[in-house]
């Protein structure tokens, strides 16, 4: 579904991604795993149309989309949850929610905000609260139920078990692997190696703006080159 060569982005004069390489297949968790500042927000900010690409292409179901408007980019289904959530903290929970269907999924906004209810029961409980009186595992249940209610044919989360407590990182691996068995692939970029592996069917190591490991999940695991792209041993 997603076709990634050759992509190069930064910002002014700095060039932060050198030539990036991937693909996410039909139902498969794909990892981008890398230590802090290798890249993989720029990565993010460059697949969902907020940062331009300097070289590459980023296909998205034959679809040309580098370089498009991030409107355009969430319109073909390709949906981005931010890292750090990205709430709206004076909006109450029903309200951002509804948000994510803005641009995408508006016609079957009732149906798709019951879904998201389903999956995540603690935000039907808080519906007109305040989102930024949620706690943190609160609002990243909130960031990923406005994702889905734009309707994504592939859905990228950034870092989405950033700042939570161990249980509420089970918690969150365990609704990704759900979100997957449900059928929507999902391009998981994060920092924790292991849960991120033992979800992924293949992964990417990123370091320096490149990738410095790719295969499937239990060939990145095993392979000793692993710890010294990601850990710098």
């Amino acid at each position: 579904m997603l076709e990634v060569r050759g992509l190069a982005a930064g910002y002014g004069g700095t060039e932060v991604l050198r030539g990036i390489d991937l693909a996410v297949g039909p139902g498969e968790i794909v990892a981008v795993l890398g230590a802090n500042g290798v890249g993989k927000t720029t990565l993010n900010k460059t697949l969902s149309g907020i940062l331009s690409a300097r070289r590459g292409e980023i296909r998205f179901d034959g679809q040309r989309l580098d370089n498009r408007p991030a409107r355009e980019v969430v319109a073909a289904g390709l949906i981005h949850v931010p890292e750090g959530r990205k709430i709206f903290p004076d909006m109450t929970v029903r309200e951002n929610l509804e948000l994510g269907s803005y641009r995408r999924g508006r016609a079957q906004r009732a149906t798709n905000l019951e879904r998201v209810f389903t999956t995540f029961p603690r935000l039907r409980e808080r519906t007109g609260q305040r989102a930024g009186t949620l706690s943190g595992g609160e609002q990243q249940m909130l960031a990923i139920g406005r994702g889905l209610m734009g309707e994504p044919r592939l859905l990228i989360l950034d870092e989405p078990s950033l700042g939570l407590s161990p249980l509420l990182v089970e918690e969150m691996f365990g609704l990704v692997r759900d979100l997957n068995r449900a059928g929507l692939p999902i391009l998981l970029v994060e920092q924790n190696v292991s849960q991120s592996l033992d979800l992924a069917s293949r992964a990417y190591i990123l370091e320096n703006g490149r990738v410095a490991l790719a295969g499937s999940a239990a060939e990145v695991r095993a392979d000793p080159e692993l710890r010294r792209a990601y850990l710098g041993l």
